[in-house]
Order: C-alpha cells, then sequence, then structure tokens
C-alpha cells in the first residue's frame, strides 16, 4: 500500500499532526508513506512578517507535492489548517489543479481522510473537514474519518481537538500550543484506520479482479 500525507503547515502544528498521522499508516503491515507539503502561494515577504521563517527552522522540510503523483497513491491523508472555517488558501490551490486527475478518473475508487488545526476550540475544526470532503466526493475518493473506536475524542478531562471527520489539534491564538498527546494520538489512529481500510479495498479489488 502506498499512502501519502499531503499538508500544509506554517509553524509546525499540522507538520507534527503529519508526523502522527504517518506513524500510524506505517504500522499497519505493507504500507509504504510519503509526506509531502503542497506548494507554497505567499510571497517570501509576506511569509517572513508572519513569523513562518523563523518557526520553519524547528521542524523538517518534506518535498513539494506535484498534482499529478495523487494518482501513484493508494489513500491520501489531507492535513490543512483552518481559515476562516474552511481550508487555507494553499490546499485550495492545490485542490483546484487537479482537474486532469478528475477528467481521467485517476481518483476514483482511492482512500481520502482530513485532519486540521484551529487556533480556539470552536474555530472551524468540523467545518473545515465538512467543507473538505465535497472536493473529494468529486475526484471519486472514499472519505474515512475518525471513528468513536478513538474513545479519546470522548474525554472531557482535558482541551483537545478532533471529532468524528477527521483528527484535529488546537493551537493558540499566537500558535503557542504545539498537538498534545491526545490529538497526536488521534492523528496516529486515523493514520492506521486509513491505511486498514485502504489495504481492504485493494485485497477486495484483487480477488475481483481474479475471478473475472
Amino acid at each position: 500500500m502506498k499512502i501519502l500525507i499531503a499538508y500544509y503547515t506554517m509553524y509546525g502544528h499540522i507538520f507534527k499532526m503529519a508526523q502522527a498521522a504517518a506513524q500510524g499508516a506505517q504500522s499497519v503491515p505493507d504500507s509504504t508513506v510519503d509526506l509531502k507539503r503542497v506548494p507554497e502561494t505567499l510571497p517570501e515577504e509576506l511569509l517572513e512578517k508572519l513569523g513562518a521563517f523563523e518557526a520553519r527552522k524547528h521542524f523538517r522540510q518534506d518535498p513539494v507535492v506535484k498534482p499529478t503523483e495523487l494518482a501513484d497513491y493508494d489513500a491520501i491523508l489531507f492535513g490543512t489548517p483552518t481559515r476562516y472555517g474552511n481550508m487555507c488558501s494553499q490546499m485550495r490551490s492545490f485542490l483546484d489543479s487537479t482537474g486532469q486527475l478528475w477528467a481521467e478518473n485517476k481518483m476514483v475508487g482511492k482512500v481520502a481522510s482530513v485532519f486540521t488545526s484551529t487556533a480556539t476550540q470552536h474555530g472551524g475544526q468540523e467545518s473545515t473537514i465538512l467543507t473538505f470532503i465535497p472536493t473529494l466526493l468529486h475526484l471519486g475518493m472514499i472519505y474515512v474519518g475518525l471513528p468513536y473506536t478513538f474513545s479519546q475524542q470522548m474525554s472531557i478531562g482535558e482541551l483537545s481537538g478532533s471529532s468524528p471527520y477527521g483528527a484535529g489539534t488546537i493551537t493558540g491564538g499566537s500558535g503557542e500550543r504545539m498537538p498534545s498527546e491526545t490529538e497526536l494520538a488521534a492523528a496516529r489512529f486515523q493514520g492506521k484506520h486509513v491505511a486498514e481500510i485502504a489495504a481492504k479495498l485493494s485485497v477486495e479489488n484483487e480477488v475481483s479482479m481474479s475471478n473475472k
């Protein structure tokens, strides 16, 4: 199984979640996982003013993913910070460049999932993922969320992100809060769950093809 974690991160929160999702996916036998960033669209001078250059010194720079590469994977987990209850513009721009994949039905039947981050507890984690899903369905992908078998999302003992739609982390208004262990556990669970679903679909496809 080939699994891609395609993410955008400005201050490292989504990168930490992407790492955790990759760990979960890699725990499934015969899975290979790649972490890649969607292209940046903001000018360098603005990124410098936002403090993004300084922040990026503290986390690894993964290669940039090309839209055509999505067709090479069996499952893709998308990681995006929230902007006004929606995905960030960098992720939107990247998805808008997948028209050729859509036209050629290259993404039909592939597994998709989304994780996110917000500044506050009610900053749009659910709406970001819910507004992300239609694009994936238009591409023909099969959406997989974060089931309640990850029981930690039902805990009320601490502040944490995540919902049945996907893992999430709360960053704080100034980005001062990095993902908690519970939030990282959610991302790991989601990565593993996606890989397991993709593996089951792959086996079913092989059986179907062999019976033809």
